[in-house]
């Protein structure tokens, strides 16, 4: 079983022992510092968080946006951090919709694509900063159902990252003041991805890990947090594609890098770049984020209602089916990642199927239909399970293997983007609006 103790990784306890930290309090249930949480696993040890609300009721406060994006917010002390964009740039109407999806709000046309990063004040809401650079290059065309402020910023609490679809990244301390920027596709390869880039940065240590699995080029680098410099860089070869955001775990055989992608799912070190093991098989593609706990990663495979495996991380420099635990072909989402919490693997799909498997064989072990379209990850504070779907309804279940619902939570406004939990709140970005869930 997940434990609160077994989310504290030695990792997680030397990032937090920073100037910044005000108090004593457990480090989880203070900052939600990147896509997933604390941990990258989505769960926090947050408290008396909110199982009940609505759009006049439980509300801490809300600010409208001015852009469109499907980036996470990031909490880090008194700052809530999010990126957005602002004008449309090129949109591939290809991309596959799912029956109740919803299209973008409309915004008011502007000249050009601006890239916006926003520091609020997680008192009242209130904007303390904010950093803009237009979209420079190269604009690839992105699905409708996202933009270039996809990837979630990420601090260690001493400098914010914010990464976008173009691949401009900035690098600013935490009052908003430029410290770094580098422009990766340009200075590498053409971001080029189909639908376009989705992955969110990984911090290790003092290395800033990106994730660039694009059809032309494919790669994994490490910048020095201080200077943006490279300090590694991995090809990865040819013909890959994904969107999913790199894991780095604390295991018996040291740190280790995963990544799921669409060739295998790869392990590193984080340090150097050096392979570890892979594992799996190909699929067409990889957009979940990997969970891991007790020295076994779990992930999902490919589109939607496809594969999902369990995969041991011991061995060194080897490609086997010998890591694979279990694998089963079907019925895991296309777009959100798994949830691991107290014991059990919670999966929700873009059809509104929720399955509450067994993680020791993978096995169902509940069911349900919640109806609506979920591409939001699911997180979990508190005993409960927050699932949230495209129409801005947030079901809360109580974590257990009966999948009984709680509660439905409706915004009344489209939102695709996962859900934050810090400081006794729950943070949820829909197209028009910011909110901050719980007391006032």
């Amino acid at each position: 079983m997940l434990t609160d103790d077994a989310l504290m990784t030695p990792r997680l306890i030397a990032l937090a022992v920073v100037p910044l930290l005000a108090t004593a309090a457990p480090v989880t249930a203070q900052h939600w510092p990147q896509w997933r949480g604390p941990d990258g696993l989505g769960v926090s040890a947050d408290t008396d968080i909110a199982t009940r609300w609505g759009p006049d009721d439980n509300i801490a406060w809300r600010v409208p946006l001015e852009g469109l994006g499907t980036s996470t917010p990031g909490i880090w002390g008194d700052r809530v951090f999010l990126t957005s964009q602002v004008g449309t740039g090129p949109v591939d109407e290809r991309g596959a919709q799912f029956p109740g999806t919803r299209r973008a709000t409309t915004r008011r046309q502007v000249d050009g694509v601006t890239l916006v990063v926003q520091a609020f004040r997680r008192e009242d809401g209130q904007l303390a900063w904010e950093h803009r650079l237009t979209a420079d290059g190269h604009l690839p065309a992105v699905h409708r159902n996202h933009n270039f402020a996809t990837p979630s910023v990420v601090t260690n609490g001493d400098r914010l990252f914010a990464w976008f679809g173009t691949g401009q990244l900035v690098a600013l301390d935490l009052e908003g003041h430029k410290l770094w920027s580098r422009h990766i596709g340009q200075d590498y390869a053409p971001f080029d991805v189909l639908w376009g880039h989705g992955s969110s940065p990984q911090l290790y240590e003092d290395l800033l890990i990106l994730q660039c699995d694009h059809p032309a080029a494919a790669y994994l680098l490490a910048l020095d947090t201080a200077t943006g410099e490279e300090r590694w860089m991995v090809d990865r070869g040819p013909l890959l594609r994904a969107y999913s955001t790199p894991l780095v775990v604390a295991t018996d055989d040291g740190d280790q890098l995963i990544v799921n992608s669409s060739r295998w799912i790869d392990a590193y070190d984080p340090r150097t770049g050096q392979t570890r093991w892979r594992a799996g098989s190909t699929v067409e593609l990889a957009t979940g984020m990997p969970v891991y706990d007790d020295g076994v990663i779990y992930s999902t495979r490919g589109y939607s209602s496809g594969p999902y495996l369990s995969v041991e991380t011991g061995g060194r420099g080897d490609v086997s089916e010998t890591h694979v635990r279990w694998r089963h072909a079907t019925r895991a989402p296309y777009v959100s990642s798994m949830l691991l919490y107290r014991g059990l693997l919670y999966m929700a799909t873009e059809n509104g199927i929720l399955t509450i498997t067994d993680p020791d064989t993978g096995d169902p072990v509940a069911r349900t239909r919640l109806n609506g379209v979920y591409i939001a990850s699911p997180v979990a504070a508190d005993g409960h399970v927050y699932v949230l779907n495209e129409d801005g309804e947030t079901v809360v279940l109580e974590a257990g293997p009966d999948a009984r619902v709680v509660s439905r939570n409706a915004l009344g406004e489209r939102a695709l983007a996962s859900p934050a939990i810090a400081h006794g709140r729950i943070y949820i970005r829909t197209d028009q609006h910011l909110f901050a869930i719980g007391p006032d």
